[in-house]
């Protein structure tokens, strides 16, 4: 089947489930406003950061294909991340936490491919082209970087939520759609706010993802690097800001060494940050990435990696000391007095894999109503069976044909008609399966002979749990689409004509084909129809500035005027100074 985006290299490696997300660059949605807006920013980030970012950040514009004067087309920044083995893909605003991790983990940054109003010029709380083609693309170009993006991707798509963590996604995603829309109303705004807020209160106990969302957010989108007292930029969020990468560098904004503890520091995505975390170099980024990974239940499985699975309500993985993992949405665990997890359960389809692949004859369609088995050593019995060679196997009774009963130290009882065992590459057993089979615990039953063979996982003990399945082909199409699109933005018919002026002027710039007169035509229009554009002017006035036109100082003297508008005089005043010493 054909794909609806290009393949390369790199992005030819994602699973199929992750297409969904990709969508095509709106690229002749753009105004010409749009492009404006671009080009405003860029030239004073290039300017303005120049001198606070990391210097990967320049070198890195023109080895990610980001240019100044217009927004990038995605085709031709893959042409070019290829070289550096990254790939860009575009996709809707913001798209779920561990879609996003696993698109990192194979090299592949997403790029929200709407891009910013001229309101939201200088921050938006959408994710845009700006802050993701010019924040995060750059940066990747430092390859310790690079390293440290992709295994926080890969670690953190195995991050497990907690069944509240959608319902924040899915109201942030809003919240950031309608207050970037300028169709959208206060009230409908508002009702967006009163609901993020009301979620961030009312979490309960930060789930994995929420504390690896929060080490992302503080590093890769709002890090700074270097010295306390005198850092450098280079989180995403900070180099697509041209409000926040200068108001971070204030002694207003606290300043904090970046360690482990910025895992349980949250954050408010709508509102410019009260701290910033400050690493010493990148290779500290993956000594925090990794004293974190130690925490997680992919690292010390057991008990609690369970639960949190079973919290998450959502797909996850178990893999058991032999290596088997049993893949599905986990709905019951039972204990013993030392809270060890004694029995595992699935409800649903379920699939068996080892080493992420999927054990054949054991995909969703054969364990379709749900797995379930035993935890732990035999009672009486120092060796586990795991460890049992063939001679063992015999000598306690497990072998084809031979009724048994299995009593586990933790009570549970397996008894049944052995048929067959299933041993990986280096002949360990990893599954035994019984027909006529009871399995029970105490007085309940948890498996009757009448629901048919019964597949037992072998290991003494949880080694791992994470979210997602083992082989990312037994589920099919796993994840979903946010039903809540970005808004289309519906323009006027006198904006349509300002964005035609734009476009002028964007063309006879680019064409080498100025004139005052043309400059002095458009300028009319603009004093008598637009009097409260403030960037056309500017654009304007860099023309006549190149050219020696006399307008410019009629232009200038306009845009003076213009400042006397609270919300866009430094834009203004930025612009200005930017052409005084260039």
């Amino acid at each position: 089947m054909e794909s609806h985006f290009e393949l390369n290299d790199v992005t030819k490696k994602l699973p199929k489930h992750l297409h969904k997300f990709v969508v095509k660059q709106p690229y002749d949605e753009y105004t010409a406003q749009n492009q404006a807006v671009w080009r405003y920013v860029m030239r004073m980030n290039v300017d303005y950061l120049g001198r606070v970012a990391h210097s990967s950040y320049i070198n890195g514009l023109e080895k990610t294909g980001i240019s100044v004067d217009s927004i990038p087309y995605m085709e031709g920044m893959n042409r070019i991340l290829k070289e550096i083995g990254w790939a860009a893909v575009s996709v809707d605003g913001f798209i779920p936490p561990n879609a996003f991790m696993e698109f990192q983990a194979y090299n592949v940054l997403v790029i929200a491919s709407d891009m910013r109003t001229i309101d939201h010029i200088e921050y938006t709380p959408a994710p845009d082209i700006i802050h993701e083609a010019a924040g995060h693309a750059p940066i990747i170009a430092n390859p310790e970087y690079s390293e440290y993006l992709r295994r926080f991707g890969e670690i953190g798509s195995k991050a497990i939520s907690s069944s509240k963590d959608y319902e924040m996604y899915e109201a942030i995603r809003l919240l950031s759609i309608l207050k970037e829309n300028p169709n959208s109303t206060q009230k409908e705004i508002d009702e967006a706010q009163e609901k993020v807020e009301w979620l961030q209160d009312n979490m309960g106990e930060l789930s994995e993802m929420a504390q690896i969302r929060n080490l992302h957010w503080w590093t890769v989108e709002y890090g700074l690097i270097g010295e306390l007292n005198d850092p450098k930029i280079y989180g995403a969020g900070l180099l697509s800001s041209i409000g926040e990468s200068k108001w971070c560098m204030q002694d207003e904004v606290k300043k904090v060494p970046y360690s482990i503890d910025a895992a349980n520091v949250s954050f408010d995505i709508t509102k410019p940050q009260p701290q910033l975390f400050v690493t010493p170099s990148f290779s500290h980024l993956s000594l925090v990435l990794n004293e974190f990974a130690n925490t997680m239940a992919l690292r010390t499985g057991g008990l609690r990696g369970v639960e949190k699975l079973i919290d998450s309500k959502n797909l996850g993985t178990l893999e058991l000391s032999t290596g088997l993992q049993v893949s599905g949405v986990f709905t019951n665990v039972i204990k013993d007095e030392k809270n060890n997890a004694i029995y595992i359960q699935t409800t649903g389809p379920t699939a068996l894999a080892n080493r992420d692949k999927e054990l054949i004859g054991h995909g969703i369609e054969y364990h379709a109503e749900g797995f379930g088995s035993p935890i732990g050593k035999l009672k009486g019995i120092n060796l586990p069976i795991e460890d049992m060679s063939p001679r063992d196997l015999e000598a306690y009774g497990i072998y084809e044909g031979k009724q048994v009963q299995l009593d586990f130290e933790g009570g549970i009882k397996v008894v049944g008609e052995v048929i067959t065992g299933t041993r990986d590459l280096r002949g360990r057993i990893q599954l035994v399966s019984f027909k006529n089979c009871m399995v029970t615990h105490g007085e309940k039953v948890l498996f009757h002979p009448d629901w048919g063979i019964y597949d037992m996982a072998v290991g003494k003990e949880i080694k791992a749990a994470y979210s997602g399945p083992a082989d990312v082909n037994s589920f099919g199409d796993i994840g979903k689409v946010s039903e809540t699109k970005t808004h289309k933005i519906n323009y006027s018919e006198a904006e349509k004509e300002l964005y035609k002026l734009y476009n002028e002027v964007r063309v006879i710039r680019e064409e080498n084909t100025v004139s005052e007169e043309k400059v002095k035509v458009v300028f009319l229009k603009l004093q008598n129809e637009y009097e409260n554009d403030w960037l056309l002017p500017l654009e304007l006035l860099e023309l006549s500035i190149i050219n020696n036109y006399s307008i410019q100082t009629e232009l200038n003297n306009y845009l003076e005027n213009l400042k006397s508008n609270k919300s866009y005089k430094s834009l203004i005043e930025n612009g200005l100074n930017l052409l005084s010493h260039n």
